[in-house]
């Protein structure tokens, strides 16, 4: 049923947003991506996402959504404001309030418009940040209150939401992709593609799944 119709991918160019798009395009019989340029940290992360989509020959839309920027001060979107985790309950410095609550609804007035019926993003309950806006609660409430909005039927699709990283790696090989995503994504709150700096806590969480997965693949084998 789902290979005759049409899917929007909500898409960074980063680890988890590209695995979902090699999904969709397994899953889905047409595919489009979209990219958020919100004056983020690194512009790397859209040249990125446009590299890929190119060479994965899927139509690359990119929306201008600058006033988040100027809303939400945080370490993705401000050079002097320290990444760091969150301390005794307090969310990462990288949290940026509403983002996906703005992402996912103008990726659904996208899809109304391009006849697409699927959107679906890379969020994560299971390995995340604390992020209140990547939980499975937030995304069903969402989905309900857009259809609710715009008279429609669009299912908002999380195929990560109850993975860990390792076993996103997992998919991702599953899907072939392993190495494409590990050269060619950047996960990296420096802008660093493919395996990223290396300390930041996107780099560790990104390091360490891909380290548990490959040595559980390895066991496997023996």
């Amino acid at each position: 049923m789902l290979r005759d119709e049409k899917a929007i991918v909500v898409f960074s160019g980063g680890q988890d947003s590209t695995t979902c798009l090699f999904w969709a395009l397994e899953t889905f019989k047409e595919v489009e991506v979209v990219t958020f340029n919100y004056n983020q940290r690194h512009k790397e992360e859209i040249e990125c996402a446009k590299r890929i989509a190119e060479e994965l020959e899927v139509k690359h839309h990119l929306l201008d959504m600058q006033l988040l920027n100027q809303l939400a001060p945080n370490a993705l979107t401000r050079d002097d404001i320290e990444i760091k985790e969150g301390e005794d309950g307090e969310l990462p410095s990288t949290f940026v309030p509403g983002r996906n609550l703005i992402f996912l609804s103008f990726a659904a007035v996208l899809a109304s418009q391009v006849k697409a019926k699927h959107i679906i993003t890379g969020v994560c309950e299971t390995d995340f940040s604390g992020y209140p806006d990547c939980r499975d609660a937030f995304v069903k409430s969402l989905n309900v209150t857009i259809n609710l909005s715009m008279d429609q039927q669009f299912v908002i699709h999380t195929p990560l939401m109850w993975l860990d990283k390792a076993e996103t790696w997992k998919l991702a090989d599953d899907l072939g992709a392993l190495e494409f995503v590990r050269e060619k994504t950047l996960t990296c709150y420096e802008g660093v593609i493919g395996d990223g700096c290396g300390e930041c806590p996107a780099c560790k969480l990104r390091r360490n799944g891909l380290e548990k997965y490959l040595e559980g693949a390895a066991a496997h084998d023996r």
